[in-house]
């Protein structure tokens, strides 16, 4: 497997080369660049399964590079910086890697070569999640029947933006706006949902990573979400200060 490396520090550059040696003969280094105009030529003229690219770069952030050129393998993140995660899992991400980091943390984000695919970066489908739930782990639920006046409907978990709780009904929400009532609460639906699709920021909403579309600090070192669809005025998504080190662990998956 060639590897391209992204990365504006040379001796992060070492660094990094010399952590893939250790942990896996599968990985080769093929090219390297340090700037945005270096790396969209790499990406154009050499052949490559996989990127590990930094986030501020010299002449721009790596972000410009999709701009720029169609990245079609899977990029490993690797940044100082904890605020780009939505951003990376949007550009083709599979880990999320903060310096300094271990050889463990390389060594998972590694691994996850195994179980995805070079698709385009997507919210990870059912095969996905199945395949990165620990071995043993029973099924989640995966349709949910709904009223809607004397009809009835069965909707796919894929269909799912978020569920959330409104006094005493529990909405569930579609990626299409749809709105319907769930016979179940916040608490229970967090246990039949997978976890690493859903994720309860507080006691009003459970969220799927298909929903987020933007993240900002927020006071008192939460975290507020922007949701799409839109929640009602007033139903803020904030992530609730006890949950926000899992929040960011959920990401960093």
């Amino acid at each position: 497997m060639k590897a391209i490396i992204v990365e504006d520090e040379r001796l992060s550059i070492i660094e990094l080369r010399n952590a893939l040696a250790e942990i896996t003969p599968r990985i080769e280094v093929s090219a390297t660049a340090q700037s945005v105009g270096e790396a969209v030529a790499l990406i154009r003229n050499t052949p490559h399964d996989l990127i590990f690219m930094d986030i501020h770069l010299g002449d721009g952030s790596s972000f410009d590079i999709f701009k720029q050129v169609e990245v079609r393998v899977p990029v490993i993140f690797i940044t100082a910086y904890d605020h780009y995660a939505l951003q990376a899992f949007r550009h083709q991400g599979i880990d999320y890697l903060l310096k300094p980091f271990g050889r463990d943390d390389l060594q998972r984000a590694v691994d996850k070569l195994g179980l995805l695919s070079a698709a385009p970066a997507a919210a990870p489908t059912p095969a996905q999640i199945s395949a990165l739930e620990p071995a043993g782990t029973p099924a989640y639920q995966s349709r949910f029947l709904v009223s809607i006046g004397t009809k009835i409907r069965s909707v796919s978990v894929e269909e799912v933006a978020y569920f959330m709780a409104d006094g005493k009904y529990v909405h569930l929400r579609t990626r299409e706006g749809a709105d319907y009532i769930v016979d179940q609460t916040l608490t229970s639906l967090a246990e039949r949902v997978s976890p690493i699709q859903f994720f309860q920021i507080n006691r009003k909403f459970l969220v799927s990573f298909h929903a987020i579309r933007e993240m900002v600090r927020y006071s008192n070192n939460r975290i507020k979400v922007t949701l799409h669809p839109t929640p009602p005025q007033g139903s803020d998504a904030i992530v609730s200060a006890d949950r926000i080190q899992e929040f960011r662990q959920w990401l960093n998956r």
